[in-house]
Formats: C-alpha cells, structure tokens, sequence
C-alpha cells in the first residue's frame, strides 16, 4: 500500500499528519531522533502510525510522496534516494496550502531578520481591524495543523529558507522579503548566491493580482528585480529611496506610507511606533504595506503601530539592576541580528556573544562593537573564532561555560547607565537546547539576581 511519509515528528510532521488524515490521505510518521511526549501523544491518540529512533528501509520504500522537516537537508542520501525514483519531496506548507479554500487570503515572509516581529506585527494588525488572522509556519503552529483543526481567512506565514526549498505551487497573496544576509551558508555549499536564490522562492508563483513587498536597499533583491520581469504589483519600501511606497523620511523622522488602492496616503511619526531601532522601522513599514494590502484602514494600522507588543527574546528588556538595563535578545543567530540591536542601544553595552557559529565574519560588527561597546562576554564551549575577532580591541574580554559565570562576569563589568545585552550571533546547540532556552536563563537569572 502506498502511502504519505512524514519524514520529522516535530509540530511541521505531525501537523501535516493531521491534515493528511482529515483529508483521507494513508499516513505515516518517520523520525529518527525521539519524539516529544506531546505529539508522540497526539499521534497514538489519532491512530496514525510512526516510528521513532529510525527511518525503516520499509517504510521509505512505499512511500508516494514525502513530507520532510525543514531542518532535513536536501542532501540527505535518503532525501536524495527519494529524488532519483522520481517522489515528490516538499515541505509541511506546500502540502497544507493545496487545502485552502479559495477565498483565503495568505501573507508569507521571509528574510534573514525581522521575520518573527513582522509576522507577529502584521497579525497583530490584522487583529486589531477586526479580521479572522493567525500566524503560522516557522512561528507557532503549523499551517497544516491550522487548516486541518482551526481554520482560518488570513494567514500570517513566517518561513525559513529551509521550508521554501520545499514549495513548488504555495502561492501566498502577498510575499514579503524583509532582507537578505549570509545566513545557514553551510546548507547552501557555503554560498551566498544558493541561500539569497533559496529566498527569492518566496516570489516563484506570484502573478497579475498579488503583491511582492521587499526593501529596496537590498542589494541581492534590487539586482535580482533587474533581471527578473514580474507581473505582480511591486511594493519597495525604503530608508533612503524617494518614490518607494513606505519611506522613513529623515528630516521630518516619520514614516510615511503612499496611497494604495482606496486608501489615503499614511505617516506616523517614529516616535510613536510601539518598537525602536532603525531595522523596526523597516519591520513597520513591510507590516503596514502587507496590512494596506488586505485593505486595513489607516486608523486601525496606526492604533497597531502603535501598541504591539515585541516577541520574547528579541531586543527583550528584563530588569534593571543597580542602575543597569538588561536586555534578552537570544533570538540574533546570526551577525545582522546583532547589529541591529547593538545600533539600537543608546549607552554603553557589556555584549554577551557567541555559541555554535554558523560561519559568522565578525569583521562585519566590528566597528559598531568598538563604537558601543564597553566590554564582551564569550559564552560558548570553543570561542577561539570569537578571541581572534576582538582581543587587543575591546580592553574587557571574559569566556563563560554557563550563564550563571556569564551573569557573574556582566554584573563585575557593567557600570550604572550600561546595557547588559545578550545577542549571541550565533546558534545556542552547544550550551542550550535553543535560542527560547537561552533566553529563557538569562531572564530566570537575572529576574532572580533581583530578588536578591
């Protein structure tokens, strides 16, 4: 019997697990590390069959069509076998989006920062106006799940890299590319060019009707658009760029959002903007242009502007201690995170850095380290990539193994009127099980150390 192969148990496998059988598709989930007690539940309670701690050579051989987990890669023999006898191989949101009804509408964004803050500020946007919106794909639960078991009119889909590998047809009303910097490099043979081109995924099915919303200084986009013809509508937003249809415009400090549609042209100074720093002005203007899309009014987009809430661990204050700041930004996995964050702070900063680098050029924060910075902290098993980056630049250098010595270290280093700033710039495997853990400690202890 042939049947759908879910390859990953995570909340992408099982949620397409449950769309398959609510569809009447035969399913079966294959993961070869252990499953978390909750959907190995959910899984035995539905009666759908998986395996753990392997991938069967049996199971892998019947299967019709596979569905992998994003952190898969494409160069897995096992994905690569799947290829070679002609199996379609996709990601959990290509299959959840051959289920929607027709008159949904579907907003995907994707970059290499801002992903998670303007997937969460276009559906706190849509909410706001009163529309039946949720967010999904790489932030909370998956599209397959939503549309197997709670359905919705609009989704809001953060996507990675990783699951635009696997989309073919997904065919979003408005596709937002925020940015593109080096970033996974070692799941793309370490170049550039296949990583952006992974990115650029997002623009694969748009047509006459839909909508590509980008920043227009970004020079991999803005070269790609000269060589590529597109006959959807163009929607650039822009720092610098007259003529763009959501502007910062400098001299006045206000954003500023052109006509679109029935809709009147919209400025909001930026002070008045619920998050600071200059990558949270471009996060506001692809929200408002994605928003102003789906016909959101300028009254409800300036009352959402104004009052979001940021997500956990990006650029999170948690205390003030003895007259210093400490902020949880265990989100920067990569160097362009970090640097938006440190060019967001205002005093002096004691920068807690490192764990699994994913191929970082730390040359590329230099000089916003030196200008910012009064002391760092290496938090990480091997730091030697981090020494040879920054010793004789930066007079105070400390390596921690555990976040109680790296807190141990800020409080020694920092000054009243400093920022204690946890932005790694680098995954957290080698200390954590995650950037949510990472994070997640430093608030526990430093919540903790202010009790004391």
């Amino acid at each position: 019997m042939s049947y759908l192969l879910v390859l990953g148990g995570g909340e992408s496998g099982v949620g397409a697990a449950i769309l398959a059988q609510k569809v009447g598709l035969p399913c079966r989930v294959s993961d070869k590390g252990k499953l978390n007690p909750q959907y190995r539940e959910e899984l035995e309670k539905r009666g759908i069959p998986y395996e753990e701690g392997k991938h069967s050579p049996d199971w892998l051989l019947d299967a019709n069509e596979v569905i992998k987990s994003p952190g898969i890669p494409d160069s897995l023999p096992l994905i690569q076998d799947f290829i070679k006898r002609g199996i379609s191989v996709i990601s959990e949101i290509e299959f959840a989006s051959r289920y929607l009804p027709e008159d949904t509408k579907v907003a995907a964004i994707t970059g290499s920062n801002g992903k998670t803050t303007t997937v969460n500020w276009v559906t706190h946007i849509l909410k706001t106006a009163g529309y039946d919106a949720a967010m999904c794909g790489n932030v909370g639960f998956s599209m397959a799940r939503l549309v197997a078991e709670d359905p919705h009119k609009y989704y809001v889909v953060e996507m990675s890299s990783f699951q635009l590998d696997g989309t073919y047809k997904f065919h979003p009303n408005v596709s937002v590319l925020l940015n593109i910097t080096p970033d996974h490099l070692d799941r793309y043979k370490h170049k550039f060019e296949l990583y952006a081109l992974s990115k650029m995924r997002i623009t694969q099915q748009l047509g006459k009707g839909d909508s590509f919303v980008y920043w227009e200084e970004d020079a991999f986009i803005k070269k790609y658009l000269e060589q590529h013809s597109m006959e959807c509508t163009l929607l650039p937003f822009s720092l610098q760029t007259s003529g763009a249809k959501a502007l910062y415009e400098s001299d006045k400090e206000t954003l500023h959002i052109e006509a679109q549609h029935n809709l009147s042209a919209f400025s909001i100074p930026k002070r008045d903007l619920a998050l600071v720093g200059k990558h949270n002005l471009l996060n506001a203007m692809a929200s408002a242009l994605v928003a102003r899309e789906f016909g959101v009014s300028n009254e409800y987009l300036g009352k959402a502007l104004r009052d979001f809430k940021n997500v956990p661990h990006r650029i999170e204050y948690v205390a003030e201690i003895d007259g210093v700041r400490y902020i949880n930004d265990s989100k920067a996995t990569n160097i362009q995170s970090t640097f938006y964050a440190l060019e967001a702070q205002t005093t002096p900063v004691v920068l807690i850095l490192g764990g699994t680098d994913k191929g970082n050029n730390y040359s590329e924060i230099e000089d916003v380290v030196l200008s910012k910075c009064r002391a760092l902290i290496f938090m990480g098993i091997d730091n030697d990539k981090l020494h040879r980056a920054f010793d004789g630049k930066i007079d105070q250098i400390r390596d921690a193994r555990s976040m109680d010595e790296c807190l141990t270290h800020a409080q020694e280093l920092a000054q009243s009127g400093d920022v204690v700033l946890l932005s790694p710039a680098c995954a957290s495997f080698d200390l954590f099980k995650n950037y949510e853990d990472r994070g997640e400690q430093f608030k526990n202890k430093v919540l903790a150390i202010k009790d004391r």
